[in-house]
């Protein structure tokens, strides 16, 4: 796969990160390439698309039939709607969340809600960890790994830090499962629809346990490599969370100074559509803050305070400075202060004004 195409396949993912619209390349099977870092790619698509567009390789196996059962650690905005998108396709499906509360509602759909970490992972096929950031995940999975069936495939995709990736594979190891980085692009939208573009990394011996789980939460995924351990598929989420960050502060900032200069932020938003410089991203997060229509988040301000923070570090620990990321944590921070945490990232756009507007 060229490096175009793999930019195509990112960019068709950030795209749908809430609903926006732009391009997005169909890859036509399975195609292996190189990454710019020389890391081995593979993109492949939904299973159940390939009659109509083509095989994949050889080496990536169709279990599209096969149901496996799947312990779901996290049933928050993202891995509730991974859970019930799981149920939907046939999978069985034990879920967990700290508030058992907010899990309860997938009962509905099928998914059997349990009281610990460890009753969602004993004898499942396969484990998803979706819950706020590593530290969170090194906890929980401390306390539900030993539950875990020896073999059993571990589907991380939590945002974690690269330090943590590392923790996290070293537990897995010692637990004898087989570790997958696997973090994902989208939001709320597209993980409710099952549209969401996992990234990942892991075993090739394993994937046909991954495979139909993956299937059943996203569109296509995007392999990095062999070694989930490396964090390869996390670096490249980083990257991509990186560029969202910074157009999300770049949209609030501008409509901030629309108001401050009395612009109309409608004229803004013409005189740039249709244009290089316009996107499908920001139309959709300006007309959030435009409309008032801040909650449900896609994704909270919270959570882009702590991904932010994730980049900052893993630039700290590459020797890059990343000024827009560092300004974009605070900006966060700011806004979740005048009680917008809870609100879409966008809000981050209240951090402009003094006084809460």
């Amino acid at each position: 796969m060229s490096r175009q195409k793999v930019a195509a396949v990112v960019w068709g993912a950030v795209v749908r990160w809430s609903g926006g619209v732009g391009p997005s390349a169909e890859p036509r099977g399975a195609q292996r390439s190189l990454s710019p870092r020389g890391v081995p790619v593979a993109d492949t698509r939904r299973s159940d698309q390939k009659g109509r567009e083509g095989q994949e390789e050889d080496d990536m196996t169709d279990t599209t039939a096969t149901p496996r059962t799947v312990g779901v650690l996290g049933t928050g905005i993202m891995g509730g709607a991974m859970a019930r998108n799981l149920a939907r396709a046939g999978h069985t499906v034990r879920a967990w969340n700290r508030t058992r509360a907010k899990a309860e509602p997938l009962s509905a759909d099928g998914v059997q809600v349990v009281g610990t970490p460890a009753e969602a992972v004993r004898d499942a096929d396969v484990v998803l960890t979706m819950l706020f950031d590593g530290d969170t995940v090194l906890e929980v999975m401390r306390e539900a790994a030993g539950a875990a069936r020896p073999g059993a495939a571990w589907a991380q995709s939590t945002t974690a830090g690269l330090d943590t990736v590392a923790a996290l594979a070293d537990l897995a190891r010692a637990h004898d499962l087989l570790f997958y980085d696997a973090p994902v692009l989208g939001t709320k939208q597209p993980a409710e629809a099952g549209q969401l573009t996992v990234v990942a990394a892991g075993p090739a011996a394993g994937r046909d346990a991954v495979t139909p789980v993956f299937d059943a939460i996203g569109t296509r995924t995007l392999w990095t490599g062999e070694d989930g351990a490396t964090g390869a598929a996390t670096r490249l989420k980083l990257v991509v969370n990186s560029w969202v960050i910074a157009a999300t502060t770049a949209t609030g900032e501008a409509l901030a100074l629309a108001k401050a200069l009395g612009v109309d932020p409608r004229g803004f938003l013409d005189l740039v559509a249709g244009g290089p410089l316009d996107m499908g991203y920001l139309h959709a997060k300006a007309d959030l803050v435009l409309n008032d229509r801040l909650t449900p988040p896609s994704f909270a301000v919270t959570t882009a305070e702590k991904d932010a923070r994730l980049i900052l570090r893993a630039g700290e620990q590459h020797g890059v400075r990343l000024d827009v990321a560092a300004a974009s944590a605070e900006r966060f921070a700011r806004a979740a202060a005048a009680g917008h945490a809870d609100e879409d990232m966008v809000a981050a756009y209240f951090a402009s004004f003094d006084d809460k507007e």
